[in-house]
């Protein structure tokens, strides 16, 4: 399980009931300093973890026989935790913190002993359209001691470090263009500040971090050939930082789908995990065969597994069968840190 880093109070004030302080964990009109944990990596340095998106169905559209499968891998592989790439509970997110379907979807649903581990959660559009804060707060930690869910923060795992970033505040179509949607801004709002200052707080994060790895989560897309595709809005402000300073994965979901595609522009490899439960049947792009090595378009999830040489992707589909595996030996990477003005 995760463990509070000394560096950082307001995790342990978090924790231990400050509710008023910290339910949002983001400031209304900016965002607090990221949240920072720790998660060492087992006695031998490695690190395994599994990674699942667009999950939260009741066990229905095959989220009960992906979750089994997890549960075998994640026996098998001894994961220290798993991450969850957003819209954690559909339709439309919880509707407070005493919503059964935190139950229903969640608890009852990854009950194996090798899922009985820490879950670090973003939150995804759907999420939003609920109460969002409800996600967020600590009562839900009291009934599942596994889960975590903040807007923004960050992992030290020794080895790697984890940066979750908020996403849907990104996307100008859930302001302008909500199509019947009402979505939860509280603490985002107002939203050009709460952008500019994540945004900040993201590249000085990664500037200041000196693990091996760095790979940043997030829900919405950056390079996809699925359904939604390309997230504009991350293309233009969020990518140019990721790039500047080095990382090596971004992992998201939105797309209901399993993806890894990697950039003839920079060595960043994208991988989306998407398929916890619904998926979309034949809903692909074009994308460059010399970018695009993995799209599959069912239920499904991935696990990576790392020390500080080497990092092994696996891509596994609801039937636990093998789609994709992939490798990486770390390298050192000189680039010089560029500046950015955050509008």
């Amino acid at each position: 399980m995760a463990s509070f880093s000394t560096r950082d109070s307001k995790t342990i004030f978090f924790f231990f009931g400050l509710r008023a302080a910290c339910l949002s964990l983001c400031l209304v009109g900016s965002v607090a300093e990221l949240q920072r944990f720790e998660h060492p990596p087992k006695a031998d340095g490695s690190l395994s973890f599994l990674v699942v998106g667009d999950w939260g169905r009741r066990g229905l559209y095959n989220q009960s026989q992906v979750a089994l499968q997890m549960g075998l891998i994640g026996e098998k592989a001894e994961i220290d935790f798993v991450i969850s790439t957003g819209d954690n509970f559909y339709e439309d997110g919880l509707t407070g913190v005493d919503d059964p379907a935190f139950n229903e979807s969640f608890s009852n649903i990854y009950t194996a002993p090798g899922l009985n581990k820490q879950w670090y959660n973003v939150l995804g559009n759907h999420d939003y359209r609920g109460d969002a804060e409800a996600q967020l707060s600590p009562v839900l930690r009291t009934i599942d001691k596994r889960w975590l869910c903040l807007r923004s923060f960050i992992v030290n795992a020794e080895i790697v470090d984890f940066f979750f970033v908020d996403t849907t505040p990104f996307v100008d179509d859930y302001f302008t263009n909500p199509k019947n949607h009402t979505y939860d801004w509280r603490g985002v709002t107002p939203r050009e500040d709460y952008l500019s200052n994540l945004l900040k707080d993201v590249d000085s994060a990664l500037k200041d971090s000196s693990a091996k790895w760095k790979i940043v989560v997030g829900h919405h897309t950056i390079k996809s050939a699925g359904h939604h595709g390309v997230t504009q809005e991350l293309v233009t402000q969020l990518l140019p930082i990721l790039k500047a300073n080095n990382i090596d994965f971004y992992v998201n979901g939105h797309d209901h789908c399993l993806e890894h595609i990697s950039d003839t522009h920079s060595e960043i490899n994208f991988f989306t995990s998407g398929g916890g439960s619904k998926a979309w049947r034949g809903d692909i792009k074009w994308w460059s065969p010399e970018e695009l090595k993995l799209y599959y378009d069912g239920q499904g999830f991935m696990s990576i597994q790392m020390t500080k040489a080497s990092a092994d992707i696996a891509f596994y589909d609801v039937f636990g069968n093998v789609l994709h595996k992939w490798s990486l030996s770390k390298h050192l990477r000189s680039a010089t840190n560029r500046t950015f003005t955050y509008a």
